[in-house]
């Protein structure tokens, strides 16, 4: 412990206002300018309130506990509260509000965490969470320096991030102007340009046809906007694959999803997957040679083909889903094959920028958040 600072139980240096929370179920919210708020933030806008005055709201259940994941903030004015996150106000001739935040959102507070189903932070394990508590003279010099440096440190996440964005709504517009039909493009339905559409099958023995090594299987999960996503890629045993033998995919086959919350996205199949089957949400496009797999990839993940889509699949008795009728009926504009090959070398460039875009703001993210924790470390132990 440093010199001149204690540790004192939270229920000490809190008054804890739980009992003056009422949560409101959606259809009796009263619509208005009065923030209300749960465990990790405001909900919803209503026209009363219940507290007028500066708290700190920690999490109870629906939140994170584990140490950087933030699971207390500050609320001021006025404002309602429901029962998912606990309201204290700080003892303040003891704590200052804004240390009590950085620290409970340092610490890791997931030992007070009970319940396995719905976990939650009770109100007596809360009152025995122990916080440091400097000199009061010491405690708002400390905040200074934290607010400063996670100013600095939420600049460079927040430049980082304005970069991406820039690079998406750039990457989003080509993506429009690109692919608008033009003069001398042709129409035709999709079952027109292919030589199969065809869907797979969940291979029958359950969890045990699942392997560390053998045929792939691809579900709906990996296919993702133009991208194939490596993670979660399952294998199943040989004499699974074939039962699937019918389904066999090959290189150059699109991908699509037809089922499912991924529903309408699509992408071609990378080489190094082969061989590989694919299961019944996840449907396979073979085209002839009027359209080439990756510019039907760019065509059929574009704003106005997945609303199209979408729309069609929400027809879907039990949940969105489309059919091979579906697919074969939808229309589809495209160029010449060098004007495709043009569109897809640029759109492809365009897109290579964003996706380093990307991998740089998720590491400066992580960094940022690492480097907060190292202050936070550094000011707290």
């Amino acid at each position: 412990m440093k010199e001149g600072w204690e540790y004192k139980k939270l229920g000490e240096v809190c008054e804890i206002l739980d009992s003056r929370r009422k949560p409101i179920t959606k259809n009796k919210r009263e619509s208005g300018k009065i923030p209300y708020y749960g465990a990790t933030g405001i909900l919803d806008y209503v026209k009363d309130y219940i507290f007028d005055e500066k708290l700190v709201l920690l999490g109870e259940d629906g939140a994170k506990w584990g140490a950087g994941e933030n699971s207390a903030y500050i609320i001021e004015g006025k404002t309602w509260v429901n029962n998912h996150a606990h309201a204290l106000r700080p003892k303040r001739e003891l704590l200052v509000d804004e240390l009590l935040v950085y620290y409970l959102n340092f610490a890791n507070l997931q030992p007070f965490i009970t319940g396995v189903t719905v976990p939650k932070l009770n109100q007596e394990k809360m009152r025995s969470i122990e916080i440091p508590v400097p000199p009061l003279s010491k405690q708002q010099s400390i905040v200074d320096y934290l607010d400063s440096a996670f100013a600095k440190i939420d600049a460079m996440k927040a430049n980082a991030e304005k970069a991406l964005n820039d690079a998406k709504t750039l990457f989003q517009a080509s993506l429009k102007e690109m692919l608008e039909p033009k003069e001398g493009w042709e129409e035709k339905k999709l079952g027109a340009l292919t030589s199969k559409i065809g869907s797979g099958a969940t291979p029958k023995g359950g969890r045990k046809v699942y392997v560390e090594e053998g045929c792939h299987l691809i579900r709906s999960m990996n296919v993702q906007y133009n991208e194939f996503k490596y993670e979660e890629l399952a294998h199943i045993t040989d004499e699974a694959a074939k039962q699937l033998n019918g389904v066999e995919i090959q290189e150059d086959d699109v991908l699509f999803n037809i089922t499912g919350a991924s529903i309408a996205r699509c992408c071609v199949v990378p080489s190094d997957v082969l061989p590989a089957r694919v299961n019944q949400h996840v449907s396979i496009l073979r085209l002839n040679q009027e359209v080439l797999p990756r510019f039907l990839s760019y065509i059929m993940n574009s704003p106005n083909h997945q609303k199209r889509l979408l729309e069609i699949g929400e027809n879907g008795s039990t949940r969105q889903a489309l059919t091979k009728t579906d697919l074969e009926n939808h229309m589809i504009c495209y160029p010449t094959i060098d004007s495709q090959t043009k569109i897809i070398c640029t759109l492809d460039s365009l897109k290579s920028k964003v996706d380093k875009l990307q991998e740089n703001y998720d590491k400066i993210s992580q960094e940022c958040d690492a480097l907060k924790q190292a202050i936070l470390i550094q000011v707290f132990e």
